[in-house]
């Protein structure tokens, strides 16, 4: 059985920063691209971020930019989320997810796409 494990998640204030990680031991990050989608409460879960496991490329959702970066260790097999000042809009669950592939533009990046999911890892930004 397939396993994404998350990690990182916690209570921050507002303006603070985490680092959410996703690791799995079932395959290597050369075949499978990760990345990250968030649930909001109440809301539905929406793609993120992704990392292709082709040629690197990122996808980073617009209303994200300047405020989350992706990036992968391949020796690790680990995809981490780095996330600068963060917002309370940003409290969330937050989920790994693998596919088979991912581009900068997200263009498969939607939960019906996805191969795998992680348990999920909850963020909560508050004062």
């Amino acid at each position: 059985q397939v396993q994404l494990v998350e990690s990182g998640g916690g209570l921050v204030q507002p303006g603070g920063s985490l680092r959410l990680s996703c690791s799995t031991s079932a395959f290597t990050l050369d075949y499978y691209s990760l990345g990250w989608f968030r649930q909001l409460p109440g809301k539905e879960r929406e793609g993120i971020s992704c990392i292709s496991s082709s040629d690197g490329s990122k996808y980073i959702a617009d209303f994200l930019k300047g405020r989350f970066t992706i990036s992968r260790d391949n020796a690790k097999n680990t995809v981490y989320l780095q996330m600068n000042n963060l917002k309370p809009d940003d409290t969330a669950i937050y989920y790994c997810a693998a596919d088979d592939w991912c581009d900068e533009w997200g263009s498969n990046w939607y939960p019906g796409a996805m191969d795998y999911w992680g348990n999920g890892t909850r963020v909560t930004v508050s004062s």
